[in-house]
């Protein structure tokens, strides 16, 4: 392995997945603006997005001034040097950060001093896989303290979302938006992990973000599930920021694991407009060989 050429290739992943939305979800931004009333809050809402999407994209700068947890998720081939790869990316997120592609934005949880390069304990947080493929596949994602503040895990069942089916499923998913209220940086999308425990859901339901907004869930079951929060969310009125108007939910994204019979948890994951997502393919050289998003 090409340690520098390693480094070099994430350094350049995290400057883009930091400035540069990716075109799906523009996309969505993009539909969200134009069903709005022209010259209400929420249409101004939209403007202001657009215009921070289009200037972070001009000069290279980060979206947002929380630039988030850092999560990588990683497919390596078998028998490759994770714990090199480890290195090179505490590396990456190191100069990232002196080069203001990140900002300084980890600190410690009892002290609350700054570290002042990302770099801590779960700073970067990275989640290895592996496969039988040849080649080694990077997906980071960039998610801000204040979406991931209005995320929460519901247990069904519940006297007032329902039983341990998908009309509760459903009503647990939609109480999340109605809680949030705008706030967590909205029009939002939903991650959602069905099942599981408290851990193991919760992280099913941001995995859910590495699939593109403009997808169908495979399961037509969760398909119709996603399609009716978003349709139902949307119907709100809540809107942008909270604002008001048509566009409270950008998308929704669900997906199930295997439960004890003692448990149902419903784990939703909420992110902001801001969805900094971004992925590449390494050659044998650790050089970039295809942007994924």
């Amino acid at each position: 392995m090409d340690s520098s050429a390693l480094i070099a290739s994430l350094l350049e992943l995290i400057r883009r997945t930091s400035a540069e939305l990716p075109a799906d979800v523009q996309a969505k931004v993009a539909a969200g603006a134009a069903s709005e009333e022209p010259g209400s809050n929420a249409a101004y809402a939209f403007r202001v997005v657009q215009d921070n999407i289009a200037l972070a994209c001009t000069k290279s700068s980060p979206l947002c001034q929380d630039t988030g947890s850092i999560l990588f998720y990683v497919h390596t081939p078998v028998g490759y040097d994770q714990i090199a790869f480890h290195e090179a990316a505490v590396e990456a997120v190191k100069q990232a950060t002196a080069k203001g592609y990140l900002r300084q934005n980890s600190v410690d949880s009892l002290t609350g001093a700054n570290s002042g390069n990302n770099v801590g304990p779960g700073t970067p947080d990275l989640h290895f896989h592996q496969w039988r493929k040849d080649h080694v596949e990077v997906v980071l994602m960039l998610k801000g303290g204040g979406c991931e503040n209005v995320g929460a895990t519901y247990t069904l069942p519940n006297a007032k979302f329902g039983g341990r089916d998908l009309a509760g499923v459903e009503n647990a998913i939609l109480d999340c938006v109605l809680q949030a209220q705008g706030q967590g940086c909205g029009p939002g999308i939903l991650g959602v992990g069905i099942g599981g425990d408290r851990v193991s859901g919760m992280a099913a339901a941001k995995t859910q973000f590495l699939r593109r907004l403009d997808d169908t869930n495979p399961d037509p079951v969760l398909a119709g599930l996603e399609e009716r929060v978003v349709a139902k969310a949307n119907q709100s009125g809540i809107g942008p920021m909270g604002f008001g108007g048509k566009t409270t939910l950008l998308g929704c994204k669900a997906g199930k694991l295997n439960r004890v019979p003692a448990s149902y948890f419903v784990s939703v994951s909420y992110m902001c407009w801001a969805f900094r997502r971004q992925g590449i393919d390494l050659g044998a050289n650790a050089a970039i060989t295809r942007w994924i998003y």
